[in-house]
């Protein structure tokens, strides 16, 4: 398979499970922000690794993985039905820590005192 289609069966994938996590009934995964980071595709579509994050923390997100985990079946039905792909891969769920790294280090750049160039050129020159 080229690898233009799989690029765009990737983003295809990523799209539908954006939808199918919010139709997710277990308790574990439904009241949460489930952002998904990153989508990794076998060459022959068997496997799909999804590495996803949540806001509340890796603690969090090591419970959503269990419930993601236990509603695999459902996911991966709902999305052969909605892509209609020939064989849907089997789905693997990673729990990363991006998006509170990410919130880390915002909150450190929001920390910073940032000087106007012109104010110190100014203040150089006096």
């Amino acid at each position: 398979m080229s690898g233009h289609r799989i690029g765009r069966t990737t983003e295809d994938i990523k799209r539908e499970l954006t939808a199918i996590f919010r139709r997710i009934k277990d308790p574990r995964v439904a009241d949460c922000f489930i952002s998904i980071i990153r989508v990794e595709v076998t060459n022959d579509l068997s496997y799909c690794t999804v590495y996803f994050s949540v806001i509340e923390g890796m603690e969090r997100a090591k419970e959503v993985q269990k419930g993601l985990k236990s509603a695999s079946g459902f996911i991966r039905r709902e999305l052969g039905r909605s892509l209609h792909l020939r064989h849907t891969p089997e789905l693997i769920f990673k729990a990363t820590d991006s998006v509170e790294y990410s919130a880390n280090i915002n909150r450190i750049l929001n920390g910073l005192e940032i000087t106007d160039f012109d104010e110190e050129e100014e203040n150089d020159e006096a």
